[in-house]
């Protein structure tokens, strides 16, 4: 059995990395977005349920964890973060290291991991192929301060904890440019069109 083509897509907040990878799975790729697992883990049942309210019982409602009581637990005291990732990344990487056996045994060629924080958290090696969603930076500005609650001071702080764009761009095998949802596709059709020929020629 052939390995798939793993793909990672990632990108700075408000970016449109969703809507890149929405154009890749109208292709057929199968898409793994690290956010939805995230929301998976915290729902109630979750396998992060437990573990958080061990830590922070305050954090959990209704057995599953309360985002924005996280969220001010962060924000009040920031060592709340370090803790918090040493509880989730092991389950989202087991989450995804899941949904990986199950793609590779149903036979996908290529496969979409949509993972925000790809360069911060080191994990870029383990992809074959990287794709960043860009925009410019006005329009990432305008894209995130539209969201419901959002403040300049929390968009600062999001873009403090993530590696710049420019930096980002740099170290992808391709760019996605998502200032419209033409330049995109044009985009992702040529990702693809050169992934696709390198399958052919294995």
């Amino acid at each position: 059995m052939r390995s798939p083509v793993l793909i990672s897509l990632t990108g700075s907040v408000g970016m449109g990395k969703s809507t890149t990878a929405q154009i890749f799975a109208r292709y057929g790729v199968a898409v793994w977005d690290a956010d939805a697992a995230v929301h998976r883990l915290y729902a109630a049942g979750g396998t992060a349920v437990a573990p958080i309210r061990e830590r922070f019982p305050e954090a959990v409602i209704d057995d599953a964890v309360d985002r924005e009581k996280l969220k001010s637990l962060i924000v009040n005291d920031k060592s709340v973060l370090k803790t918090l990732e040493t509880i989730v990344h092991p389950l989202v990487a087991a989450d995804r290291a899941t949904f990986l056996r199950d793609r590779t045994e149903k036979g996908d060629d290529i496969l979409l991991f949509d993972i925000p924080l790809l360069f911060e958290t080191g994990a870029e090696s383990q992809f074959d192929v990287i794709v960043v969603a860009s925009a410019p930076a006005a329009l990432q500005e305008e894209r995130v301060m539209a969201r419901p609650g959002m403040t300049k001071a929390h968009f600062l702080d999001i873009l403090a904890r993530q590696l710049p764009d420019a930096e980002k761009r740099r170290r992808a095998d391709f760019i996605v440019d998502t200032t419209d949802m033409d330049k995109a596709t044009r985009d992702v059709d040529k990702i693809m069109e050169r992934i696709k020929s390198g399958l052919n020629d294995a």
